[in-house]
């Protein structure tokens, strides 16, 4: 599970664009805090903390506590803006978020027991439908992965939601049961069943013609 982390933050007086420009240009990223029946809030962080957050992974199932001049807010990041060129954080959003509170997120699948999977040591390939899942889970216990186990699985089957365990309080926001990976045939015996069956049509088709001529 994740657990809370804390991070400095500042409070910002302007807002729009100049202001976030003169944040930006100070070194800082600006950010706002909205959510919990409170008003929002201009705040900016430390860019180079900010872009080490976002690409060391799970930045957006991470429960944050926000320090801003000693006073604490508890919150998710709900999205970030990088520069397109540059990979530099823009913007951050977050949400504030009360401890036993449930919220959308998107998880990460580990896909386990592949080596107990016929199909694989056949010479099937993986086939992952979906890298993370949309969970509905609680703050204080976001789980960093969920594992689909591929035990048993032959050429052709398939890893759906309902095989998954998922930890208490947790559900799939998707309300039915969705494919999530395929044990898919190999590259190899698709291509020799193409051309056996393209054989099967040039040898069809020669005895028609044989037998249009003999007729």
């Amino acid at each position: 599970m994740s657990a809370v982390r804390e991070l400095k933050a500042e409070a910002r007086e302007r807002v729009g664009k100049g202001g976030a420009r003169e944040v930006r240009r100070g070194g800082r990223v600006p950010a706002v805090i909205y959510g919990g029946d409170m008003a929002g809030r201009a705040i900016s962080l430390d860019a180079n903390e900010t872009r080490h957050l976002i690409f060391a992974g799970r930045f957006l199932t991470t429960v944050f506590e926000l320090d801003v001049a000693g006073e604490k807010t508890r919150v998710i990041p709900r999205d970030y803006q990088l520069d397109p060129v540059k990979d530099t954080p823009l913007h951050v959003d977050f949400m504030r978020v009360t401890v036993g509170q449930t919220v959308a997120v998107e998880v990460p699948v580990h896909f386990v027991d592949q080596e107990a999977s016929p199909g694989l040591k056949n010479g099937g390939t993986l086939n992952v439908v979906r890298h993370t899942i949309e969970l509905n889970v609680p703050t204080d216990a976001i789980p960093t992965a969920i594992e689909a186990s591929l035990k048993g699985l032959e050429i052709g089957d398939s890893v759906h939601i309902s095989a998954v365990t998922l930890p208490a309080g947790v559900s799939a926001v998707i309300d039915r049961d969705f494919t999530i990976a395929t044990i898919a045939v190999p590259a190899t015996l698709g291509a020799e069943a193409e051309q056996e069956a393209a054989d099967v049509a040039q040898a069809s088709k020669a005895e028609s013609e044989a037998a249009k001529t003999a007729g």
